[in-house]
């Protein structure tokens, strides 16, 4: 027999569960609220954007797009490196990276500076939405 009492299996859960409600929903609620605002700004930017910019409506679709288009060659090498540096070290690399490459946006004078920083944008914040949940405990 140990010193210490076990802790029932359903004391565990509820640990478990309450420590998932506390700590983990919040941050990823945050971090989903963050992701899709900066997925959906061009579209709120078209506005006065794409006439300051003389932005074809065929450039804006591309602009919208070339978002999604690293998903597939970018989404195995950036999990391996999620489990190599671990959550905390990525989640905050991806959160300062994407901010910086957001604020580069904002400067863009052409549509190829917007072509560049989209893709950039998605390359860098890559696995923002497949961090394993027991990894932030």
């Amino acid at each position: 027999m140990s010193a210490s009492p076990a802790l029932a299996p359903n004391a565990i859960e509820a640990a478990t569960i309450r420590k998932v409600q506390t700590r983990i929903i919040p941050l990823v609620f945050f971090l989903f609220v963050i992701a899709f605002i900066g997925r959906i700004n061009i579209g709120l930017a078209a506005l006065t954007m794409n006439k300051a910019l003389a932005i074809t409506s065929q450039q804006f679709g591309l602009l919208s797009g070339i978002f999604f288009w690293g998903y597939f060659p970018f989404e195995i090498p950036s999990n391996f490196l999620l489990h190599k540096l671990g959550a905390r070290m990525w989640i905050a690399r991806i959160l300062v990276t994407w901010g910086i490459l957001a604020m580069l946006t904002g400067l863009a004078t052409t549509a190829t500076h917007l072509y560049i920083l989209r893709f950039l944008r998605l390359v860098y914040s890559r696995v923002e939405s497949q961090t394993p949940a027991q990894e932030l405990a």
